[in-house]
């Protein structure tokens, strides 16, 4: 479990979690895997990965909260159907560094946080770790923001007046249960852990898409969207561009994915499953969410010139629209299922980044109260965030995010550390030109992002 490099501490194998536990049901799948693979049809192999993937939709669940419906909602009411292409590539750059992590992950089965303290810098690797923990801290903030104000929104439909404290603690309860089972540190408890995240993905994914059916899609303006790679030529609609492009993978994602397969217990057998993860249930629920909602706000804002950033404000002017029942409450549930992931998930951030800071288990009692340390920003449901707060973060996200994103480039190559699978022939250039993409533009849009918020400041 442990490994010497030089003078350094150990670095430390796999995740007692899923290991010591259930070693006979990583056995089974590891089995259960090469039966799939050997299967004659890639479609029959495809059904064989869809029953075993799950860490692929933590990584979509994160990243799909208050922030991407904010920026789809204002992208789609100001531009229409024509930065439909954003969120794709964005994500698909945040993918290409997730499968280069994953590969990394599997193959020596190291522990981020050992590796980067040991093999890149100590200085690097705790700066990271506290950017992830701030980060999950501070993006609680708007989630339990928009999150409350549109529960108290649907109840009102219902003419009950919600006061925003038992607002704020439904989030909160549905969220630490949801996230206590993975804190059971059963392997079982992990695949319900995911599942219940999976269902909540598909149902905001759905509620999106019954308010694109009532609307309608404008076809041939959809191809446009996603084809056209339109750019605005005003200085606002640029920076909408690259801070989406920049923003679309936060840098507690690049800590919260290798640490999933871990607890998965995943290794080298999996190397095929990761990557149809990745695609399946990162890429593509997170481009179809936020592509429904684009398509939403276009069909209905855009044409009568209406520009919002509250979803709050999106359901009511829906209402007339496509009727109360799909603005106020399919619309409305959507959106609080995106804030709901994403407050699991960042409670599950923290708790991964405490547990390897201080030592303890990924279970039990402290890595309980370790993922509700993420909950100091249910604060964000009684008072607005202090505009300094996103500033500082920012700031150091814009660090931190694209020194991650090299130091996993550089280690990608390293044949000290993945020997013969490193990056290397045709193919490693490949992999090294579009991980050096991924990398210049998470730079351009956290600079752009962080240069907006000082703006307002």
């Amino acid at each position: 479990m442990k490994k010497e490099t030089g003078g350094h501490p150990p670095i430390r194998r796999g995740l007692p979690m899923a290991e010591k536990r259930d070693a006979k049901a990583l056995a089974a799948e590891a089995e259960a895997l090469r039966r799939i693979e050997k299967r004659p049809s890639l479609l029959s192999r495809w059904r064989g990965y869809w029953h075993l993937s799950g860490p692929g939709w933590l990584q979509s669940a994160v990243t799909l909260g208050a922030g991407s419906a904010a920026s789809s909602l204002f992208a789609g009411s100001a531009y229409g159907y024509r930065l439909l292409w954003v969120q794709p590539v964005s994500m698909f750059l945040g993918v290409i560094m997730f499968a280069a992590i994953g590969k990394q992950v599997l193959v020596t089965r190291e522990r981020p946080f050992d590796v980067f303290r040991t093999r890149l810098h100590p200085t690097l690797a705790w700066f990271w770790v506290f950017n992830v923990l701030l980060a999950s801290i501070v993006w609680q903030f708007p989630q339990y923001s928009l999150g409350t104000a549109l529960l108290r929104d649907m109840f009102s439909v219902a003419g009950i007046t919600l006061p925003a404290l038992p607002a704020a603690l439904i989030m909160l309860t549905a969220a630490t249960l949801i996230c206590n089972a993975y804190g059971s540190g059963r392997r079982r408890s992990i695949r319900l852990f995911e599942k219940t995240l999976k269902t909540l993905v598909m149902v905001m994914v759905a509620a999106f898409l019954g308010v694109v059916i009532k609307t309608g899609v404008r076809w041939d303006q959809l191809a446009s969207g996603y084809f056209s790679f339109y750019i605005p030529g005003d200085v606002r609609g640029i920076t909408i561009v690259l801070g989406a492009l920049g923003a679309a993978v936060g840098v507690n994602m690049t800590f919260l994915y290798p640490y999933t397969l871990l607890a998965r217990g995943w290794g080298r057998s999996h190397l095929g499953l990761k990557n149809f993860d990745l695609a399946t249930s990162t890429f593509l629920p997170f481009v179809a969410a936020t592509s429904l909602v684009i398509i939403a706000a276009a069909n209905t804002l855009h044409p009568a010139g209406i520009e919002v950033k509250s979803a709050v404000d999106v359901a009511h002017i829906l209402e007339p629209l496509i009727g109360i029942t799909l603005s106020r409450i399919v619309f409305s549930f959507g959106i609080v299922s995106m804030c709901l992931t994403t407050l699991v998930l960042e409670m599950l951030i923290a708790g991964f980044v405490l547990s390897e800071v201080f030592g303890f288990e990924f279970s039990g009692k402290a890595f309980f109260w370790s993922t509700m340390t993420a909950n100091i920003g249910i604060i964000g449901a009684f008072y607005a965030m202090p505009f300094w707060l996103p500033v500082l973060t920012s700031s150091f996200n814009l660090i931190m995010l694209p020194l991650a994103y090299l130091g996993f480039f550089l280690l990608q190559n390293r044949r000290d550390y993945l020997g013969e699978e490193r990056n290397r022939g045709f193919t490693g250039l490949l992999w090294n030109t579009a991980m050096g993409i991924a990398i210049i533009v998470v730079t351009l849009g956290a600079v752009v992002k962080v240069l907006s918020l000082l703006e307002l400041w």
